[in-house]
This record gives structure tokens, sequence and C-alpha cells, in this order.
């Protein structure tokens, strides 16, 4: 039994092919933007050429992709329409009052994925509880599809007022709309975001249905490609909280993958945390077009009810909302191939990135400007006859010509001083994003390690730790390949859930257990599409507050049958968290709830499949010794090169030092030192008191 899991990033598209009794095959392959899939059966044939199978061996294909992302952020989704209740046809361009930028008068808020004139209304009204205030008007309801009928819209986005409460004028709507156009894609809000808040809701909704077409022929082009190779079963994709879904959810439901590869990098942090008996971790991706950041807190990735796509200086209220869990990530354009100028006497870094094509200068793809990468060669961080395993001979004097010409020659700086201004602005950017995901949201560095991975992660975060106060770095086994793991670790899940205000008193648990059972319900309808034998285990949430708040947190509620005495043990799971979060809590409040959830995991042996490191039979001296550049010396170095591969449990290496990985590198500075654990992940301790 063969498992093929790949990530397609923005610069590379990284692979692992894992089987029982066999080690881990890596690769990682420069991705193709404007086909995919080119990148991906590159990828494929070459693993399963080098491990000697057929296609037909391979028994499940795992995927995690940013299509839907990138399609969100450039704009390149197919021509969509919103149908809403009569009277709020403007809720996407009114949002929220929150200005993001209170003081800046020329502020813009992001412009809507629907232009105002696709924005269709229906008369009707339904009431906060369910109720049917005015029936749907056919009239208008007639008048609104005929419109539909004589456009270019391919897909359509419903969000009725309290549709969560009860859809069923949404369910009116798309059975006429699919009547007479039966090809036109329909998302309800009471099926993507079945939540209160109208603006996030519809703003979802509206995300979810203007990537759905392409997302569709991603989807269905790359399965049609897989199977005329010989692949027999269903791929699987990694959402954005975590967990697999089938390509069936992932089509109908594609706002559920917008996260799709840094959630499954969260994961593989959280489990090589546990195997270092770490269960509190600020995680750390860089690849080549972006770097991002998340928590995993007591060994469970940090889940967010609602997350923003394209946030502008990670601004809350910046981006466009969505309103699905995801595991929380702060994302920032600092990549390898991210791009450094100079303004005003000023280094700064991106987010514009070279990307796969035409890539950094040294590359020698016909890229222009310099980047992270360029700089890092030059600093001598990368060798350049073993950068990606030796698949890519990179150029130092190109990559020299172009630091001093774009940064160099305007800040009056050598060469290697121009590089090392990129470096640390870079670090600079992250460092700033670090905090963000450690000080600013009540975690503190000292009590929390570092796990870092893809391509560039490793080269950075040694600096980034020290600089934030984090006392240990870990780098995983395959960190290049990070996410690619991580998909290979998850588990098929399906989150159900539904908004139901209510007051957490005794008397409430009929309620909450009709609640549940609607949810039950609605889990077993995905996993029916979800399409694997095994037996799920159950667990719930909610999201609740003190009667009079704006907002929630999250609780995790009792697995028990659900009687009289099940809203105590509620209120008590409540208190608990708040005081987790706050510090204090107030038993005489009144508690409600808003949001529940009912999650399905489905523990599958392939999951557990080992990825495990083999250990050389000896552990070697280091390989040779280059120039590199430290700031502590303010000069080249003569300093020992590893190969990660010859590391042996227990090896010891004192810094300054470089472990170069076929699939990344990693930098030890001076005055810090490694060691290789029991699994094969390299421990950096930056000096930093716990």
């Amino acid at each position: 039994m063969w498992r093929m899991a790949f990530d397609i990033g923005g610069t590379f598209t990284d692979f692992v092919l894992a089987g029982v009794g066999e080690a881990p095959r890596f690769l990682k392959i420069a991705s193709t933007p404007n086909d995919p899939s080119v990148a991906v059966i590159a990828g494929f044939d070459k693993l399963l050429t080098d491990a000697g199978i057929s296609a037909s061996s391979i028994s499940t294909v795992l995927h995690a992709t940013t299509v839907a992302t990138n399609a969100i952020i450039e704009r390149k989704g197919r021509p969509t329409a919103l149908v809403t209740t009569a009277g709020f046809r403007d809720v996407l361009l009114i949002g929220r009052q929150k200005r993001y930028e209170t003081y800046d008068l020329h502020m813009d808020k992001p412009p809507p994925l629907v232009a105002r004139r696709n924005v269709l209304e229906v008369t009707e009204r339904v009431g906060p509880n369910g109720e049917i205030e005015e029936p749907i008007d056919l009239v208008s309801l007639n008048a609104m599809v005929d419109t539909l009928a004589e456009s270019d819209i391919e897909s359509v986005a419903v969000s009725l007022l309290h549709a969560y409460a009860n859809p069923t004028h949404e369910h009116i709507i798309k059975d006429a709309l699919q009547a007479r156009l039966p090809n036109l894609l329909v998302s309800l809000s009471s099926t993507i975001s079945p939540k209160f808040r109208e603006y996030e809701r519809t703003s979802t909704t509206v995300a979810n249905a203007y990537v759905r077409p392409i997302v569709a022929d991603y989807i269905s082009k790359l399965q049609s490609t897989l199977s005329k190779r010989g692949v027999e079963n269903e791929m699987f994709i990694m959402q954005s909280a975590g967990g697999l879904i089938s390509t069936t959810i992932a089509i109908e439901e594609p706002i559920r993958i917008v996260e799709s590869g840094p959630a499954a990098g969260v994961l593989m942090s959280a489990l090589v945390g546990t195997e270092a008996n770490e269960k509190s971790i600020i995680t750390f991706d860089m690849g080549g077009t972006t770097a991002k950041l998340g928590a995993v807190d007591n060994g469970i990735p940090a889940i967010t009810p609602t997350f923003e796509v394209d946030p502008i200086r990670y601004r809350a209220g910046s981006g466009l909302p969505i309103n699905v869990p995801a595991i929380e990530l702060l994302e920032i354009g600092a990549g390898g191939g991210s791009i450094a100028r100079a303004e005003f006497g000023v280094i700064h870094i991106g987010p514009e990135s070279a990307g796969a094509d035409p890539g950094p200068i040294c590359y020698g793809l016909g890229g222009q400007r310099a980047t992270i990468t360029d700089a890092n060669l030059v600093l001598g961080y990368l060798n350049p006859h073993f950068f990606n395993a030796g698949a890519m001979k990179l150029d130092v004097h190109a990559a020299k010509i172009g630091v001093e010409r774009d940064i160099g020659q305007p800040l009056h700086l050598e060469v290697d001083r121009a590089a090392w201004g990129i470096h640390a602005a870079a670090n600079a950017n992250m460092e700033k994003a670090m905090r963000i995901v450690s000080v600013e949201r009540g975690r503190d560095p000292r009590q929390f390690a570092l796990v870092a991975f893809g391509g560039a992660g490793p080269v950075h975060a040694a600096r980034l730790a020290k600089a934030i106060g984090i006392p240990k770095v870990i780098v995983p086994f395959g960190a290049g390949v990070g996410s690619a793991i991580g998909l290979l670790r998850a588990e098929p899940k399906i989150d159900a859930s539904i908004t139901r205000v209510l007051e957490i008193v005794p008397e409430s648990y009929s309620h909450i257990a009709d609640i549940y059972l609607k949810l039950k319900q609605q889990a077993d309808r995905d996993l029916r599409r979800l399409g694997v034998d095994a037996v799920p285990n159950w667990s719930r949430y909610g999201y609740l507050r003190y009667q009079g708040q704006g907002y929630e947190i999250r609780v995790d509620l009792p697995l028990v049958p659900i009687d009289s005495d099940y809203p105590d043990g509620v209120c008590r799971a409540f208190h608990d968290a708040y005081a987790r979060n706050y510090g204090y809590h107030d038993k005489l409040a009144t508690i409600e709830a808003v949001d529940w959830h009912l999650v399905a995991t489905l523990e599958t042996p392939e999951a557990t499949l080992d990825l495990g490191w083999r250990a050389p039979e000896e552990s070697s001296d280091s390989l040779n010794n280059r120039q590199v550049w430290f700031a502590e010396n303010a000069n080249f170095v003569n300093t020992a090169i590893y190969d990660r591969r010859n590391l042996g449990e227990n090896r010891l290496i004192n810094g300054p030092a470089i472990v170069e990985d076929p699939e990344a590198t990693i930098v030890i500075p001076p005055a810090m030192s490694a060691t290789v654990s029991s699994q094969g992940h390299i421990i950096i301790d930056t000096g930093v008191d716990p």
C-alpha cells in the first residue's frame, strides 16, 4: 500500500510518497502557475519511476492547494451574482462600521467579489427565530431568474436574511434557478455558512460561489489526468480547519479549502511537537512566495471560527471575511522569492514575489530583481550545487550582480552587507508577524517551541526565535516538504455547524438535544459524501458568551447524553474556558450559546503510517567548510557544512554551522547549538532562558 501526498505552493510543489515498511520519498518540483496539474504529473511520474511502482499501487492521493485562495486574492473567479432579500442589496458594500485604519481619510475597503449590478433582490422576509414574516414573492423571483437567464453569470450565491434559522426560501430560489438554468452553480448561505451576522455569512457564500467553477474545473481535470495515469482511488483534499474531505465536498463547498496547504503544515507541527514532548508550538512555514505562522496550544492547533483572505498589513477588517472554521494563521509576503527594493534609504521586502516563473535571479530563468533567495545565496547560506537536492544549479555571480544593483548601489553598501540587509529586513517583517501570533494573542514565547519548515523556513528560524524569546527551534525530518507530510498524517473530518442563540438554563436541554439531532443529520449527510468506510469519533464544541457580550469564545462541550443535567455541564465548561482566556469568570452571569458544532473524525490506519527517520549506521563529520556571512562577525566565517542524511541520533552541532537537507537548508548561527533527536528532528538551542 502506497500513499501519495502533494502540496502546491506558489513556487514549488512538494511531494511525499510513503509505503508500509518503506522509507518515505520526498520531492520538490517547480510549480506551474498557469496549469498546476503539469507540475503535479511531473512529480507524480518521477516518484513512481524512482520507487519502481505503478500508479495502480497508490491506495490514496492527498492534496493541499491554494487554487481557491489565489482566485480570491487575484480576483480571477468566474462571473458571479448574489441574490438577497429586498432592501439588503448593499450588504457587501456596507460591511461593518469599524474601520481598519481609523484615521486614514483615504482608506479603501476591499472591493466585493460581486459587482453591484450583479446583486439581485427577491421580496421575502424570514424573522430571526425562523418565522416567515413575508412569503416569497413569485413575481420578483421570476424576474430575478429572467435577469440571470439573459446574463453570462456562471455561479450564484443566495444569502437571505436569517436563512440560518429557516432555509425554506433559499431552497425555493435554488429550485427555481435549477429548473430554468440547470448548468448554473448555486451556493446557499444556509448550507455554506448557516450562522448569524449577515455580512460575514454573505461574504462567505459569495466567495464560495466565486471560486466554485474554477475549483470544480481544476479538481475534475486533475482527477481525470491521474485516472488516465492509472490511479484508481479517489483524491482527498485538506480543508482549512484541518482534516481531509472528499473531492465531492470540495467541489460543492470550495470555501472549506481556502487555507488548505498551511493547515496541513500546522497539523504536521502539532505531531512533531508531541514527538518532541512540546505541546506549545509556534509554527513557521516559509516557502518561496509567503511565510505563514500559526500556533498549537496544549497539543491542539488553534482554530478560529472566522478568518480573512488578503488582509492589508495584518489589520483586522481589511480583508474579505470567511465565516468557516480554520486553523489560526497569519500569512505575509515574505518567501524566498519575495522581491527586495530600496526606497527612500530603506530596504523593503515583498509582497510581490518572483514566484516559480521567472523566479529569483539565481535560478537563471529570466528573473531580473533581487530576492531573499538571492541574498541568502550571496551570504553563503545556500549551496549553489545542492539546492533542491542538486536538481537546480544556482548562479552566485548573477545573484551578486542583482543584489548590488537593486540594494547595494542605491544604499551605498558592499554586496555582502546589502545581502545581509535583505535577510535582516525579511526577518524584521517575520518577527513582527511572529509577535502578533504569540505575544499579542496572549502566548508567552518563552513557553513555546518554534517548529520551522518549508524550503526557506529553517534558514531564518533560529534568529527569529531568539529575537522574540523562544528557547528552542525544531526543524522536523522532511522539513522542506512539511505540509505534504501533514497531509499523510491527517484524517478525514466533518464539522457540522449551526447558529441557535440559546440561554443556557436547566430548561434548555431539550433545545440543545434538538440542535444536536439536526447537526447529526447534517454530519451524516456529509459523511456519506465523504465515502470513507470507518466509524467516526464524535466531539462537540460551541461558541458561547456572557449575555450582553458581542463576541464569543470557543468551548469544548461534554460528549454525554443530553438530559436535564447537560446545561450545567455546559456552564462549567464555559466558566473554565473563560477563566483560561481572561483570568476570571462570573458564575452569577447568564450564559448564552450562539454557534453549535458537531465534529466527526474518521480514524484510518493509513494516518499512522510510518514516516519515521532512518538513522545512518554511523554519524559522519562535516562534509566540508565554506565561507558564510554572519552578523556577529560582520564578515564571512569559515563554517562547517553537514549533510543531514549522515547525522545520527544525539549528534551535537555547534554553531556557526550549516546543515544541508535535500529539500531545505538549516542555519545554526554562532553561539547556538543543535542536536539530532531520536525521530531525526534537529533541535536548535537558541540560548534563550525558558
